[in-house]
C-alpha cells in the first residue's frame, strides 16, 4: 500500500501543516508542481491520497479526473478550500470525499486521512482484478483535453473525459501504457462521442515503434488481435454521435 499523499498546493502555511501531519501519520508528502504530476501520481498507485487546494486554477478538474477512477484505484480525494463560496461548492460538486478549510486544523486533517488509509487497504487485494487506467491527452482546437482510458486495443481506445469530446479526424493524442513507462504518441479519429464525455477513438496513425510496443503490451495481457478489441470501441446503445473512419482502415481492423 502506498503511504504517500499527492499534494497540489502553493500555500506555504497549508503545506507546512500537511507536512507535519503526514509525518506524524508515517506518510510521505509528494509535492506536485502540476496537475499532470498530481494525477499521474495517483493513477500509477504511487499515492493513495490526493489533496488539492481549490484556490488554484484548474483544481476542480484534477479532482473530477481522479474521481473517474474505478473503486480499487480511486484515492482519498481531499479538497482544501476557503470557507467562502465558490470554492466550497465546487469542491463538493467535483467529487471530493472531504473538504478541509483554511487554516487547516491538524485534528480534522488526521481524521480525514485515516479513513482513506483503511479504505485503501481493504481495496488493495482487489486491485489486480481491474484494468489499470491511464491518462489520455487529446489536442483539440481549444487546447488539451485530459481523459481516463476505459479500454485499450490494437486499433483504438475508449475513454471518459469530464467534458464532451468533439468529433474530429486525425486528432493528436498521447498516453502512457498502463503499468509501463511507455508513452504512445499518434493520431486518432473520434468515431463516436457522448454528451457525458465518453468517446471511442480509432487509431489513424501510429509510428511503427509505437504500434509494436502496443502489440507487445496487449499480448502480455492476452488480448492480441481478438475481434473484441474492436468491439470495445463501439458506442453505447444511445446518446452518442458517430463518425465513420476510413473504410480501408476499419476493414483491416475487422
Amino acid at each position: 500500500m502506498s503511504k504517500s499523499a499527492a499534494v497540489l498546493c502553493q500555500d506555504n502555511r497549508s503545506i507546512g501543516t500537511l507536512q507535519a501531519t503526514l509525518d506524524h501519520l508515517g506518510r510521505e508528502l509528494k509535492n506536485c508542481h502540476s496537475q499532470q504530476q498530481a494525477l499521474e501520481s495517483v493513477m500509477t498507485g504511487e499515492s493513495s491520497a490526493l489533496i488539492v487546494d481549490f484556490d488554484l486554477v484548474g483544481a476542480e478538474e484534477v479532482i473530477r479526473m481522479a474521481a473517474l477512477l474505478p473503486p480499487a484505484q480511486k484515492p482519498a480525494l481531499l479538497a482544501i478550500a476557503s470557507r467562502a463560496w465558490p470554492g466550497t461548492g465546487q469542491a463538493f460538486q467535483s467529487g471530493a470525499n472531504r473538504i478541509l478549510y483554511k487554516p487547516l486544523d491538524v485534528e480534522v486533517l488526521k481524521d480525514a486521512l485515516k479513513p482513506g488509509r483503511k479504505a485503501r487497504k481493504s481495496n488493495q487485494r482487489r486491485s489486480e482484478r481491474y484494468d489499470v487506467k491511464t491518462l489520455v491527452y487529446l489536442e483539440v482546437e481549444s487546447g488539451t483535453i485530459a481523459a481516463v482510458s476505459i479500454d485499450i486495443g490494437e486499433h483504438g481506445l475508449a475513454l471518459q473525459a469530464t467534458e464532451p469530446i468533439p468529433m474530429s479526424a486525425n486528432l493528436p493524442f498521447r498516453c502512457v501504457l498502463p503499468g509501463t513507462h511507455v508513452t504512445l504518441h499518434g493520431h486518432a479519429d473520434v468515431i463516436w462521442a457522448s454528451d457525458q464525455g465518453r468517446a471511442g477513438l480509432f487509431f489513424s496513425s501510429l509510428a511503427p515503434a509505437a504500434r509494436k510496443q502496443l502489440k507487445n503490451w496487449l499480448s502480455k495481457r492476452g488480448r492480441g488481435k481478438a475481434k473484441h478489441a474492436v468491439r470495445d470501441l463501439l458506442p453505447p446503445a444511445e446518446g452518442h454521435v458517430t463518425f465513420a473512419p476510413r473504410e480501408d482502415e476499419l476493414a483491416e481492423a475487422l
